[in-house]
């Protein structure tokens, strides 16, 4: 489990050694300066925590509190390619740091060593950024080229560590995600959605004695438990309402063994992703087969996770906890602002994603080590109490590392008092849900 000692070590050890270090590799300091590589990058980080959109005359501020007296124009000549590489430096050793917390306390989950949930979120750049990140389709900008970040993502729900954000090129395929074939630890589940399906994948993860959850790719070869092609329309229409829970195999050569999980659902869902299905094909210019169109009436998922350690309708239950590292992207893009800038500049654009990146790392860091244990944690609340406090480990971080350890406690007293999830009665969330299962095991 992660303590305050450890992440105010993690915290010094990437925003001043390691960023200082980052400033000569990239010649963005090249001279003894009031403003160091690791005061820099301080400044941005702490000033962009406290605030998302700050201004210049905010930045410079920070920097004071830093104990860098420094004016708003002279703040802002100093982004350029070769300031975005330090930053770049330093989000990458920020990656590396591992903080957890003690596994969260929900018996249903505690079948599994651990819950991995696989996603990515993409960052629009300015056109000028498509020679460093190239962005997806081949949309006409003023720069000939469309420019994109995408964010891969590994997060451990019940412990909170956080593997990533890697850095791709936002027309890259989530198929090659660094952690598409990373390895899992045996007794571990993992949840991703469809652009991760692979059935190349998901067999090995099988080999090493761990589970997989997703949704069934249309179009997938599905046998039944004799080796038979399976009608999937046909078979799922005679099942009536309940949850059908089948064995099957998946893919014409790998047939790798597996669960078929499905749910019908509601009328007006099957109906709005059947006009989805349309619209999308208009776009491409094709045809939607009738299969697709049937096979919209129900939600289907696969696992190779035993009935006895999950059954139909507590399969259906984890697989909305993916949604969770969705509700981070939205926590990161609309509380965090990571996709705004105030600025139109290039280079101060993918230095201020650089930089709000190491920023949310550290929040989920003062996250993981001051409420993860709690299931019904708030994390809007949370981001909003760091936030508050960000000018106080500002101001203890140039004190000592004891001062630091000081505020970061602060911090924990103050998440630990009040960020926390109301419960709701008509729309229950999934922590809700969970523990719902939980009494009833």
């Amino acid at each position: 489990m992660a303590s305050i000692p450890q992440v105010a070590k993690a915290l010094r050890t990437v925003l001043t050694t390691t960023a200082n270090r980052a400033a000569r590799v990239t010649r963005f300091v090249q001279r003894r300066s009031k403003l160091s590589g690791a005061k820099f990058v301080q400044t941005l980080v702490f000033g962009w925590l406290a605030n998302p959109q700050a201004t210049y005359e905010e930045l410079a501020q920070t920097a004071a509190t830093l104990g860098v007296p420094i004016s708003p124009q002279g703040l802002a000549e100093r982004f350029s390619e070769r300031a975005a590489q330090c930053v770049e430096r330093v989000l990458h050793a920020a990656v590396q740091q591992v903080i957890a917390a003690a596994p969260v306390a929900l018996p249903l989950l505690q079948r599994f060593t651990a819950l991995y949930l696989d996603d990515s979120t993409q960052v629009a750049l300015p056109a000028a950024l498509a020679p460093v990140w190239r962005g997806s389709g081949g949309g006409a900008t003023a720069a000939g080229q469309s420019a994109a970040l995408k964010l891969q993502v590994r997060l451990d729900w019940k412990s909170g560590q956080l593997s990533g954000p890697f850095l791709q090129a936002g027309r890259a395929s989530d198929r090659t995600s660094p952690t598409q074939h990373a390895p899992l630890p045996a007794g571990s589940l993992r949840l991703a959605d469809l652009g991760y399906f692979a059935l190349d994948v998901l067999q090995p993860i099988a080999a090493q004695r761990t589970y997989w959850l997703t949704r069934l790719m249309v179009g997938t070869q599905v046998c039944d438990a004799q080796g038979h092609p399976l009608d999937m329309a046909r078979r799922l229409a005679a099942a009536g309402p309940a949850v059908l829970d089948l064995p099957v195999a998946l893919g014409v050569q790998q047939r790798l063994p597996c669960r078929l999980i499905a749910v019908r659902v509601p009328h007006e869902v099957a109906n709005q992703r059947r006009c989805r299905l349309h619209a999308d094909a208009r776009r491409r210019g094709q045809a939607v087969s009738a299969e697709r169109l049937r096979l919209a009436d129900w939600t289907l998922f696969c696992t190779n996770v035993p009935a006895t350690l999950l059954s139909g309708p507590e399969v259906l239950v984890v697989a909305r906890v993916r949604w969770q590292i969705a509700l981070l992207f939205k926590l990161w893009k609309r509380d965090g602002h990571l996709a705004h800038s105030r600025s139109a500049q290039p280079w101060r654009v993918l230095c201020e994603v650089y930089a709000k990146l190491v920023a949310l790392i550290v929040q989920h860091w003062l996250m993981v080590t001051s409420l993860w244990t709690c299931p019904e944690r708030s994390w809007t609340k949370a981001a909003q109490t760091v936030r508050k406090q960000a000018l106080l480990l500002a101001s203890a971080f140039v004190a000592s590392l004891r001062a630091l350890g000081d505020a970061l406690r602060v911090v924990q007293r103050a998440m630990a008092a009040g960020c926390r999830l109301n419960k709701r009665k008509k729309v229950p969330s999934t922590f809700q849900l969970l523990l719902a299962l939980t009494e009833e095991f």
